[in-house]
């Protein structure tokens, strides 16, 4: 992994509603009143029955307290300490998992309670500062630290080699990859008041349970205690890693107070650039991204297509739904040239998508853009916000599946969305030149002499010298056409490809800023 994504802030410590070493008299009661019942007998119910008293019980803020020596460690330092791979939970047992730890420090001050669950019982994870190695011995130290975070292995790549490939790590956030893939975006338990002016709450995983796996079983069960000031909740993550890595979540949610702007299954990415929306970056390659587009594939059974962008002013976007059937943030295109970029390889990256198991009701999938003046920062969130408020003292249940692989999981009949791009148009400068390509299932059959058109549509502004050809290079279709602003400050663009018997496409949807 390189140091320029590690760097991320996509697994922030969340400043202020994280969980460290809790100190002082109150806060020793509060933890184990929290915590109790964590060990011993153990089953489904487990984790919800804490979650549930924690909720009942005041919020205290955690501490943050370090040792000196490990008190103000810079990212490398950080990165210095090491898990030894040898004493990792499992290690020689022969099953297809194994897991390892993160220390704490730099970001990652909180302390994680970490447990082991076999035949029905949870135990504690012995912490010791045997478990790593120092560059810098003078970073070892004997106190009980406990952890940071949870690394699961696997030989998702190459029999026999045990490697990363997801990890829970910092506030609520985790994130995996598929077969092949490196780390790009994220997940998270909770998001609560994502683009808020008034600021963001950033819950914690403060405990986990790893069920220890069968011989020969190919997924793993983890369970986590979220915790923040307005609410606590129990998640159980099924995990089944491969050429497309699988998590089945079932949540339990309660609030301590009301949430106006609860987001389930949050998906947070970065994009940089790319050929929409490459005005105010100097770079020398062609894109930068986690994520090019949010899809979402709704209740109606509409399939949409939003291409995301790194705006000059905060963008939040609302998409109502009923039932939705899915959405996530893709990264479709996969070739190296897309990118040219040795060392980061976004054409690598994974796609995530969430499914919702059950009917979510109604509300909307929420779009975030925030400006980012590099790849460093994660600045796209997206997630479900139910249309009715999560109320204290009720009980919320949401289950869904996550894949995080190289597509979406369903196949479709619709022409997909290959490219959008934008620039200037000649001899107008008033004016900003679209070119989107469809390409996919439906040109494998259709006649050579069918009717192609689309009409594209505005919230603002005006669409002129609209023009749809066959495009060659990639057996499907491309439409260009300029779009005057005027006045706008913003406009809202879609578009879809048609026949003479109607839509073939999924909708393309766009939000221009000047």
């Amino acid at each position: 992994m390189s140091s320029n994504v590690q760097r991320r802030g996509v697994i922030r410590a969340g400043a202020g509603v994280t969980l460290a070493s809790l100190v002082g008299g109150v806060a020793r009661k509060a933890r184990a009143e929290g915590l109790s019942g964590a060990t011993g007998k153990f089953d489904d119910s487990t984790v919800i029955q804490i979650a549930r008293r924690l909720s009942n019980a005041e919020y205290h803020p955690p501490g943050q307290n370090l040792p000196k020596a490990l008190d103000n460690l810079t990212f490398d330092q950080y990165r210095s300490i090491a898990y030894r791979p040898d004493r990792a939970l499992w290690a020689g047992d022969n099953l297809a998992f194994d897991v390892e730890f993160f220390p704490r420090g730099f970001l990652y001050r909180p302390r994680i309670e970490i447990y082991e669950v076999r035949d029905g019982q949870a135990g504690t994870v012995p912490y010791s500062p045997d478990l790593f190695t120092y560059s810098d011995p003078a970073l070892r130290v004997t106190d009980d630290l406990g952890f940071a975070g949870v690394r699961l292995r696997t030989a998702i790549n190459t029999p026999g080699v045990m490697e990363e490939f997801c990890v829970f790590l910092g506030a609520s956030y985790f994130r995996a990859v598929a077969k092949g893939q490196d780390y790009g975006l994220s997940a998270r338990g909770f998001a609560n008041g994502t683009g808020d002016p008034k600021g963001e709450e950033f819950a914690l995983f403060r405990a986990f349970w790893l069920e220890k796996p069968q011989p020969g079983v190919q997924s793993i069960v983890v369970h986590a205690l979220l915790d923040s000031p307005t609410v606590t909740g129990a998640f159980r993550f099924t995990i089944r890693p491969g050429d497309s890595t699988v998590f089945d979540v079932q949540t339990t949610l309660f609030p301590r107070a009301k949430i106006e702007q609860s987001g389930i299954a949050p998906l947070t990415g970065m994009f940089y650039f790319d050929v929409n929306d490459h005005n105010h970056v100097d770079d020398w390659r062609p894109a930068a991204h986690d994520s090019e587009a949010l899809q979402m594939w709704t209740g109606a059974d509409q399939q949409l297509y939003r291409p995301l962008r790194n705006p000059l002013d905060l963008q939040f976007s609302t998409f109502s739904d009923v039932s939705p059937r899915g959405f996530g943030l893709m990264q479709r295109r996969r070739a190296f040239h897309d990118y040219e970029d040795l060392a980061l390889h976004y054409e690598k990256r994974p796609s995530l998508w969430i499914e919702p198991i059950g009917d979510w009701g109604a509300g909307w999938v929420d779009l975030v853009e925030i400006p980012t003046p590099n790849e460093v920062n994660d600045n796209i969130v997206s997630f479900w916000r139910p249309k009715e408020p999560l109320r204290a003292g009720q009980e919320y249940h949401f289950t869904y599946r996550m894949y995080w692989g190289w597509d979406a999981p369903f196949p479709t009949p619709l022409a997909r969305i290959g490219a959008t791009r934008v620039g200037s148009v000649v001899d107008n400068n008033d004016a900003r030149f679209f070119a989107i390509d469809f390409m996919g299932t439906p040109f494998e059959h259709l006649p050579k002499d069918t009717h192609f058109h689309v009409t594209p549509k505005t919230s603002a502004g005006t669409i002129q010298n609209v023009v749809v050809e066959p495009n060659p290079a990639i057996n499907g279709i491309r439409t260009t056409f300029e779009f005057i602003p005027g006045d706008a400050k913003v406009a809202d663009l879609n578009a879809v490809l048609e026949t003479d018997s109607g839509p073939i496409s999924e909708q393309w949807l766009y939000r221009w800023t000047p």
